[in-house]
């Protein structure tokens, strides 16, 4: 029997009309090695997108959970380490929220690590020959509110987390973007769920 893997990715959220992350998760196949594949768009807002993951999962009882979202100036696809249990935005969610020194979850650990083994993922996307690093701060923004939010609810269980930060479309622009396309980020994350 396969394995099932939740991967989800964001809406657009402040200027953009687009998210990286959602463009590229829902254009994955069904099926990635023995893992079946439910892809699942999430609202850019605090609380709300980690409620919808874990309503979501619960339906569905996954043995991985994979978050995508874009990261404005990053030029590599970028598994996270750790999530932190803050909320810290520089800007308003699409809620019109901006939390500033606010635990994620109040009196919970100061953060996790993800339970995926991100550097096997790593080392996938690279062999691919597209360019993936470690990243060891998915930020305050709702990217960590929601990888902090369903890690710690499967915090000893067998159901893995993971968050991965892709960067934005070249057509996204911008001084500070570079972008990769689409059909590369799409590749990095299959062969990143290939590596699980």
């Amino acid at each position: 029997m396969g394995r099932k893997v939740l991967i989800t990715g964001f809406e657009p959220f402040g200027q953009d009309t687009v998210n990286a992350s959602w463009e590229a998760v829902r254009r994955l196949e069904d099926r990635i090695g023995d893992m079946e594949v439910t892809k699942l768009l999430i609202p850019t807002v605090f609380g709300a997108a980690g409620e919808k993951v874990l309503k979501a999962a619960k339906e569905l009882q996954p043995d991985v959970i994979l978050c995508v979202g874009q990261a404005g100036k990053r030029t590599s696809v970028t598994p996270e380490v750790v999530a932190i249990n803050l909320r810290d935005a520089s800007i308003e969610d699409n809620a019109g929220k901006r939390p500033c020194d606010e635990s994620v979850v109040p009196g919970g650990p100061a953060a996790y690590f993800a339970s995926v083994p991100v550097r096997k993922i790593v080392d996938s996307v690279k062999e691919g020959g597209i360019s993936c690093m470690l990243s060891y701060s998915a930020g305050a923004y709702v990217c960590n509110d929601l990888f902090y939010t369903v890690r710690h609810f499967y915090e000893g269980t067998g159901t893995q987390v993971g968050f991965i930060h892709v960067p934005c479309l070249p057509e996204q622009g911008g001084d500070e973007r570079s972008g990769m396309v689409l059909e590369t980020t799409v590749e990095a994350l299959r062969l990143a769920v290939g590596a699980l």
